[in-house]
């Protein structure tokens, strides 16, 4: 299974990811680590990526999950995954799970706003949600909830037993 973890920068991705997967025992992947230079520094410089940038991207990533399930590869990917068209070029399968971290504008920006190390300038909110194409076809959940209360919410929906807390 390739659970695809898709939202807005700063909606969690990656700190949903990285729980989950410690939660699963499963790798995870961050797409962002697969853009090209050129990409990191236009984001970096505020600039929003077009379709011509991603182009790139999204056929890597569409590859490397196709490898995974041919491996028969468990693996959490977060990925912003931000219109309909990059969805279906991700979703190769039944094997791909799509979850969708939604919460609301000024929760992500207060997110943002405290975020270190990330090269995504703060500035591209506005056009990550004026972009953001909201999926009729995946699990839906509330990214302003604790990350332990979203792992749990997203085992539960697919089927992927409880998650542990810290005292068992």
């Amino acid at each position: 299974m390739i659970i695809l973890l898709m939202g807005v920068s700063g909606v969690g991705k990656t700190t949903v990811g990285t729980a989950l997967a410690q939660q699963l025992r499963w790798p995870f992947v961050d797409a962002d680590s697969l853009h090209s230079a050129a990409n990191v520094a236009k984001m970096r410089a505020g600039i929003a990526l077009d379709d011509a940038d991603r182009a790139p991207w999204l056929q890597s990533l569409h590859q490397a999950i196709e490898g995974w399930i041919a491996a028969r590869e468990s693996v959490v990917l977060a990925c912003s995954a931000l219109k309909e068209a990059y969805r279906r070029q991700l979703v190769v399968g039944p094997e791909v799970k799509l979850v969708f971290l939604r919460a609301e504008f000024s929760v992500v920006s207060e997110h943002l706003a405290h975020r270190r190390g990330h090269y995504m300038n703060p500035a591209l909110l506005e056009s990550q949600f004026d972009t953001l194409e909201v999926p009729s076809d995946a699990l839906t959940v509330d990214a302003s909830r604790s990350v332990p209360e979203i792992v749990a919410a997203i085992c539960s929906a697919l089927g992927l037993g409880t998650v542990m807390n810290d005292a068992s």
